[in-house]
């Protein structure tokens, strides 16, 4: 049976995961880690899609981007694997796949959850307890999205640049929201949307997309669906 379509609409970001086979790393070293950047700083600028937040993990990366048209995340996410396959396994003197499988993908509604995947994302590494702050790993938007670092990869999403009209203000407001935390309704919301690649957001949002789509866009419960009565 062939896959569907993923849920994509020009403009609307994405928040995307793409984890190693059983688990496995994916980056063993940060040369590793910035072969991999540079390959999909590459891959993104080629397709016109705009990274806004990232986080390179051992065996997966998160990523909130905005795409302008359906397939082109596909193909630039398929370049910039692929060739990080071939890198990794040369270098590290292995073979076969890397990747679980296709990049899991995720539709964000721009007016109120965008902002809480931009700490999400760059709180992962607080979540796996590798640092105590955000700003203490390396391989992330943390330290582009304040502004203490230029990051060729990263690009501000509007709703970002909103918070403030001045830089310092703006970066000072990002770093209160990124240690406020996410809550634990969100931290649930945000994993289950993303690992039924649904659209997270509010009913209005996603009422739009799915008739914009003619898709099932909202999360299915858990189990069997309870059965009728007689």
């Amino acid at each position: 049976m062939p896959r569907r379509p993923r849920l994509e609409l020009p403009g609307i970001p994405l928040h995307v995961v793409q984890r190693g086979v059983n688990r496995c790393a994916i980056f063993v070293d940060d040369a590793d880690r910035q072969h991999y950047h540079d390959l999909l700083c590459e891959a993104v600028a080629s397709h016109d899609i705009a990274v806004h937040v990232y986080v390179f993990m051992g065996n997966h990366i998160h990523l909130l981007l905005t795409s302008p048209q359906p397939g082109a995340l596909s193909r630039a996410m398929r370049h910039a694997g692929q060739c990080h396959v071939q890198a990794f396994n040369r270098r590290h003197r292995r073979s076969g796949t890397l990747w679980q499988g296709r990049f899991k993908s995720c539709l964000v509604d721009t007016e109120r959850y965008v902002m809480t995947v931009y700490r999400y994302i760059e709180l992962n590494p607080v979540r796996a307890a590798m640092v105590e702050r955000p700003e203490q790993y390396r391989w992330s938007s943390v330290h582009a999205n304040p502004g203490l670092l230029k990051d060729q990869l990263v690009k501000p999403h509007s709703i970002y640049l909103a918070l403030d009209r001045d830089a310092f203000a703006r970066a000072e407001a990002y770093r209160t929201w990124l240690h406020a935390g996410v809550s634990h309704d969100d931290l649930q919301r945000i994993r289950a949307h993303l690992q039924q690649e649904r659209v997270l957001g509010d009913a209005k949002f996603q009422l739009m997309v799915q008739k914009t789509l003619g898709r099932p866009v909202m999360v299915r419960p858990r189990g069997r669906p309870a059965s009728t009565p007689s």
